[in-house]
């Protein structure tokens, strides 16, 4: 299985980037294969100009199309998720998120944001036809704590419980989706039928 973390901050160091870490590292843990990508790597005029043909854009469009879910973290500003993983998530084709299942988490500044994820963050990703939409899992900025050189960061006991049970649920609804099918097995099944006219 594979899945596609997208992190939504622009900034080097986010809190919102930490839910994402601690999100990769418990889906590694279980053998999920995760490929990472951060807003912030994207070239601010490939993601303006909305430049399709960009070379990481086209591999980020590839990566979402083969995985089985997302996994994606952004900052809370102005009671919304942030611009630049809106601009990025438009790049993505109509259907980009069918037969995937998709985690969103955020961090603001006070509880007071906590349904901007139901709200704004939500119907992009319903608008890119995620087959499961998971609850999600809001942080206040105050449960996030930076790692200092040589210590991991840390989450509040509270938020750590939160998010293990949105990673549960995440793995069981990749473990839900169906095996792909060998590509060359209809034709197999084709050659070896019996027809009768």
């Amino acid at each position: 299985m594979v899945v596609v973390s997208l992190a939504g901050s622009p900034s080097q160091r986010s809190r919102s980037g930490v839910l994402l870490e601690h999100g990769r590292d418990w889906l590694q843990r279980r053998g999920i294969e995760v490929v990472s990508y951060r807003v912030r790597d994207f070239d601010a005029e490939d993601l303006l100009h909305a430049r399709f043909d960009s070379p990481l854009v086209r591999r980020f469009v590839e990566h979402v199309a083969l995985a089985d879910g997302l996994l994606i973290a952004t900052p809370i500003y102005k009671a919304s998720f942030a611009g630049a993983l809106k601009v990025l998530l438009d790049l993505l084709p109509e259907r980009a998120l069918a037969h995937k299942a998709v985690l969103p988490m955020a961090s603001g500044g006070s509880v007071a944001h906590m349904l901007a994820v139901d709200y704004a963050l939500k119907p992009v990703l319903a608008a890119l036809k995620a087959q499961e939409m998971l609850q999600g899992v809001y942080a206040v900025d105050a449960q996030i704590h930076y790692g200092e050189p040589g210590h991991p960061s840390s989450l509040e006991p509270d938020l750590q419980a939160r998010l293990e049970e949105g990673l549960e649920q995440l793995h069981a609804a990749l473990a839900r989706r169906p095996a792909p099918l060998d590509p060359g097995l209809l034709p197999e099944r084709l050659n070896s039928a019996q027809w009768s006219i």
